[in-house]
C-alpha cells in the first residue's frame, strides 16, 4: 500500500496518521525512537509495517504482481502499491463516508500543522506533495504517471518504472478486481490488529 492507503487505514488522529505515513521514512528499530516520537506515533509506524507485511505476503497481492510485464517485476511490489492507491481513490466511497477531496484537504492541513514531527526528507517534500496533490491525483492516470516518474528519478539503479502506467492500462479490470477482493481483507486485518 502507498501513502493514501496507509493514511486511510490509520486511526483518525494526527499521531496515528503521521505514524502510518512515517513507516516509509523511519529506519531501524522503531522502539528506539521513543525519545523522538509519542507512543501513538510509534503505534502508527508499527501498523504501517504490519500492513506492509500482510500485503506483501497476501496471495491476491502476489497475483497482481504476476500480472506485470517481466520488465517491471523487480519493482513489482512498489508498482502494485501505487496501483492499489489508484483503485482506492477511484472506489473511495465504497470504503469511506467522507469525500476523498475532504479527506485529502484535511490530511494536508494536518501535515502542515505537524510538520516539525516529520522527517526532514518529508518536510522538504510536503510543499510539493500539496501543490501537486499527490494524494488526490492517484485517481487519475496522469497522477499515477507523475508518481511513477518521480519514483523512477528517486531510484538510483537503472529502472523503467516511469513506464509502469502501461501495465495498469493493459490489465486494468483484473487489477481492479484484485484490489476489490484484497482491500476489505486488509481493512479487517487492521481492525483486528
Amino acid at each position: 500500500m502507498n501513502y493514501l492507503a496507509h493514511l486511510f487505514l490509520a486511526d483518525p488522529t494526527p499521531e496515528s496518521q503521521i505514524g502510518n505515513l512515517l513507516g516509509d521514512f523511519v529506519k531501524g528499530k522503531i522502539d528506539n525512537l521513543s525519545s523522538i516520537y509519542s507512543p501513538e506515533i510509534i503505534r502508527g509506524v508499527k501498523t504501517h509495517q504490519k500492513i506492509d507485511i500482510f500485503t506483501d505476503h497476501h496471495p491476491i497481492f502476489k497475483t497482481s504482481k504476476q500480472r506485470l510485464n517481466q520488465n517491471h517485476r523487480k519493482f513489482a511490489g512498489v508498482i502494485i502499491d501505487i496501483y492499489y492507491d489508484h483503485f482506492l481513490a477511484k472506489n473511495w466511497l465504497i470504503y469511506s463516508e467522507q469525500d476523498l477531496d475532504e479527506f485529502v484537504a484535511n490530511t494536508y492541513q494536518m501535515l502542515e500543522q505537524h510538520q516539525l514531527l516529520l522527517p526532514e526528507k518529508l518536510q522538504k517534500a510536503l510543499p510539493c506533495m500539496i501543490q501537486e496533490d499527490w494524494l488526490g491525483s492517484y485517481r487519475y492516470f496522469e497522477g499515477i504517471d507523475q508518481t511513477f516518474s518521480r519514483l523512477s528519478r528517486r531510484i538510483k539503479r537503472t529502472n523503467n518504472i516511469a513506464f509502469a502506467l502501461e501495465d495498469l492500462i493493459q490489465n486494468y479490470s483484473q487489477l481492479e478486481e484484485d484490489f476489490l477482493q484484497f482491500f476489505p481483507q486488509l481493512i479487517d486485518y487492521v481492525n483486528l490488529a
